[in-house]
């Protein structure tokens, strides 16, 4: 599926202008993090678990949680523990 960078940067700007919270949960990968800079942001560690069989446990990758508020009031939900 197409998804244009310009479709990033507008969903930033949604983020910025929208006086409800929006929390998004994106691959990590510095051009995103550089568009969502200024908002909360935790980084998380996702093993997917989707894989080819032949080549075993699935990868690591990294997610970014980004919110236009503070996620703090969730207290350790997303604390990974």
């Amino acid at each position: 599926m197409d998804f244009p960078f310009e479709n990033y940067e507008r969903m930033a700007d949604f983020m910025r202008r929208c006086k409800g919270r929006v929390m998004v949960s994106i691959n990590d990968h510095p051009d995103i993090r550089q568009v969502f800079e200024g908002f909360h942001t935790q980084r998380l560690d996702i093993r997917y678990s989707t894989t080819n069989q032949r080549q075993g446990q699935a990868e690591v990758t990294g997610e970014l949680l980004i919110s236009n508020w503070e996620p703090a009031a969730l207290g350790d939900l997303l604390s990974g523990a």
